[in-house]
């Protein structure tokens, strides 16, 4: 696989306080990456300064193109949709409004027409509420919101923070599948940051651990299950 997105020597901060330190990361094409870490290791500030929303220094390239010095919207421009911790979706507008929101940088046509419907096929349950605010959904319900929403920027790159926080297991058991189903059908590449780690591990080609603001270990999600620490540490067993 082509690499999509190349890190080397990333730094974040806020204000004086440093985030992260030197890391280095690669993503591929087409590919499912994880991002794991303890409540505090800097997972969300990593994708924070993938979207330029925080502080950085270092290189990062999607795609042959540098996008360090770019701001948050011309990164959405390349086609590189974030989906935050706690969904972030406009509570007081309806469903349907907020897909739309999702195509803001797209020209209103008939392709964001039919892209709602694509999204509707994915998340039915979305249809049938699409008249609805969205802060009446259910947890699930919003949660498959944002992604549907992320999705309307036709992506090459979906960043998720914790897109199985407060959602019950079956609920994140049956997301999980729609997001492995979206990287195969789509073509998207996704970049995962979740708590729980055996079902990130389970969807995703390659896995990152991140210790205090630094990548301390990674390889094939296949190896880092088996790896003792890993397991003991981020699996429970």
């Amino acid at each position: 696989m082509n690499t999509l997105l190349k890190v080397r020597g990333l730094e974040a901060a806020y204000g004086d306080r440093v985030v992260l330190r030197g890391l280095d990361f690669d993503l591929a094409e087409g590919g499912a990456t994880t991002l794991l870490g303890a409540n505090g290791a800097g997972k969300t500030t990593f994708l924070r300064a993938l979207c330029g929303m925080t502080r950085r220094s270092g290189e990062v390239v999607l795609d042959g193109t540098p996008i360090a010095r770019k701001s948050t919207e011309e990164i959405v421009r390349l086609k590189v949709a974030h989906v935050p911790e706690g969904r972030g979706t406009l509570t007081a507008f309806s469903v349907e409004e907020n897909l739309k929101l999702g195509a803001i940088t797209r020209p209103a046509d008939r392709a964001v027409a039919a892209d709602i419907e694509r999204v509707y096929s994915y998340f039915p349950v979305l249809k049938e509420r699409r008249r609805q605010r969205a802060g009446t959904l259910s947890g699930g319900e919003q949660q498959m919101l944002a992604i549907g929403r992320a999705l309307m920027l036709r992506p090459r790159l979906m960043l998720l923070d914790e897109p199985s926080f407060g959602l019950a297991p079956m609920v994140v058991a049956g997301l999980f599948a729609m997001l492995d189903r979206l990287r195969r059908d789509e073509g998207v590449s996704l970049l995962i940051v979740e708590q729980n780690a055996e079902l990130a591990l389970g969807i995703t080609d390659h896995a990152y651990l991140l210790e205090t603001g630094s990548i301390v270990k990674s390889g094939p999600s296949a190896e880092m299950r088996r790896d003792e620490g890993v397991r003991k540490s981020y699996l429970g067993y």
